[in-house]
């Protein structure tokens, strides 16, 4: 029995009280029977019913939880994680969920291509696409995006990065005005700072901060292999090109635009907390970047 035929039932009897014949009059104009409606107020919810009520609550909390921008395949890894849902779930069910919820994860926004501008210390593509790494410090990737602050969004500036492929786990981020050499040194300084004695393969696109001089003599000292995108060829750098693109559309977008710079900085913040430590993935068998990353080490 439908949830909306029990609230109708008890409705019938909660309105018939004191008036002698209401219900025999309310059950004629909705075209049910006497026995139906017996039947139907004493009914008790089946366990199938409960478990889905639950699963719906659970959803909407998880969907909720990570700003409406997950999708059937991630929301199921953080139902499975979750201790209320004491039942097994499939991937089905949360798709007729999501149904039902009128839930929808927006589409990715589209990126459109940029063809970088050969640079004195280019470096052949090594990476070549080869994403799937055994190990935590094989592959780093790098790329900066730009970022809007103020009461309309009138200043810019530079989000950059330092991505291990490898859970796709954050490690180092600098805001900047501009892309500069400075500004990718700092960056790769932190992430150093933070892993220790290491020599991933580090892969960049071809922009004029990752070609410089300052950038590669700073680079040498770590003994690290270098790798560069194609020009024009974004997808040499996927990982990283997605990873800005959720963290914009499912945590910058989906957030009022900090008005101050410190607002922006703290926001910022709390979205690469948010991405390395809360959001669950399939690919990474249900963990978190930091929990993949970590369970390796």
């Amino acid at each position: 029995m439908k949830k909306q035929h029990q609230l109708a039932y008890q409705a019938i009897k909660d309105v018939s009280k004191g008036h002698h014949g209401a219900i025999t009059k309310l059950l004629v104009i909705i075209g049910v029977s006497r026995q139906a409606y017996n039947k139907g107020l004493k009914r008790q919810e089946t366990v199938w019913e409960l478990r889905d009520q639950r699963l719906k609550e659970r959803a909407q909390y998880w969907f909720d939880f990570h700003h409406q921008g997950i999708g059937a395949g991630n929301l199921l890894e953080n139902l499975c994680q979750d201790e209320q849902i004491n039942f097994p779930v499939t991937f089905k069910q949360v798709r007729r969920v999501m149904r039902e919820l009128d839930i929808h994860c927006q589409i990715r926004k589209k990126k459109h291509n940029r063809v970088k501008q050969s640079e004195q210390y280019i470096q052949d593509n090594v990476l070549n696409r080869k994403f799937k790494v055994t190990a935590p410090n094989q592959v780093w990737l790098s790329d900066s995006t730009e970022l809007s602050y103020g009461i309309n969004g009138e200043y810019k500036v530079r989000l950059s990065g330092v991505l291990d492929l490898y859970g796709r786990r954050l490690l180092a981020y600098n805001l900047s005005i501009t892309e500069t050499s400075a500004a990718e040194i700092q960056v790769f300084q932190r992430a150093f700072t933070q892993a220790g004695d290491v020599h991933p393969m580090v892969h960049t696109d071809r922009g004029t901060a990752y070609t410089s001089k300052s950038f590669n003599q700073f680079m040498d000292q770590f003994q690290v292999r270098r790798s560069m995108s194609r020009p024009g060829t974004p997808y040499d750098n996927a990982p990283m090109e997605r990873w800005w693109n959720e963290f914009k559309l499912r945590w910058m977008d989906r957030h009022p635009m900090a008005k101050t710079y410190p607002e922006l900085v703290s926001l910022v913040e709390e979205g690469i907390i948010y991405f390395n430590h809360h959001n669950r993935s399939a690919q990474r068998n249900g963990l978190t970047p930091d929990e993949y990353w970590n369970e390796a080490i």
